[in-house]
């Protein structure tokens, strides 16, 4: 979730994209009061499936996308368990049937307590069907084996990013924005932890594409350049 006083209006460019062994990505929908990007991509291994990269509120659209690819969902990712990624994930079970959905294990409890996932915080209380598997870093990535898990702490103590390692492309939850960073004033936030994280998000190739969890694609040579937060590669704050 991003923070109002560190939200830049960014240019979002989202939709259906094309599919190719060079773009993992086959649609970036942002979704509900949060505009929380969502992910469809396309399994390593099998053509005929893809999975969904969180799920936030009012997931239609993107529920339509996965439709549109084809593809059957293989399972729902989650980047972190706060209320607006992960409040679609029942709509998504009611219309596609059963399916794995995966955390870092630091957050597994987070689905079914408010004050946890921050919907008791925004001022409506609500649940979602809890994982029913668990990751750490040193696992195998879900999206398949070209993918790796990024453990960021700092915005939660589970925040993962997945890099898409032949491409460069990192899907990287709330940790970095274009032009900004993801909220560290919340209860189970850590300044520290999340100073550790964009360090190693910036340590990556300038054109490392950097898929965030709101707004606009951006890169970690553009954010290392002229991201405030993180001015000259070191967090600023």
């Amino acid at each position: 979730m991003k923070g109002v006083s560190r939200f830049a209006t960014s240019r979002t460019v989202v939709g259906m994209t094309d599919q190719t062994p060079m773009n993992p990505v086959l649609a970036i929908i942002p979704l509900g009061d949060y505009q929380t990007n969502g992910f469809v991509v396309a399994d390593d291994t099998d053509p005929d499936r893809c999975w969904i990269v969180d799920c936030g509120q009012r997931p239609t659209p993107l529920l339509e996308a996965v439709e549109a690819s084809g593809r059957t969902p293989a399972g729902i990712v989650l980047t972190h368990c706060h209320h607006d990624h992960i409040a679609g994930i029942d709509e998504a079970l009611t219309r596609f049937g059963p399916m794995p959905i995966r955390c870092h294990a630091a957050e597994a409890a987070w689905n079914g307590d408010p004050m946890l996932n921050l919907s008791a915080f925004l001022g409506a209380p609500a649940t979602a069907t809890p994982p029913d598997g668990v990751f750490g870093e040193e696992d195998p990535c879900p999206l398949g084996p070209t993918w790796r898990i990024l453990h960021l702490p700092g915005h939660s103590p589970g925040s993962c990013g997945f890099l898409h390692e032949p491409t460069g492309t990192l899907i990287a939850g709330d940790t970095l924005f274009e032009g900004s960073i993801g909220r560290i004033d919340f209860p189970t936030s850590d300044p520290e932890a999340m100073r550790g994280s964009l360090r190693r998000i910036l340590a990556l190739d300038d054109a490392t594409r950097v898929l965030p969890g709101h707004g606009g694609e951006t890169t970690v040579g553009r954010e290392r350049a002229g991201n405030p937060f993180v001015e000259g590669g070191e967090p600023r704050f």
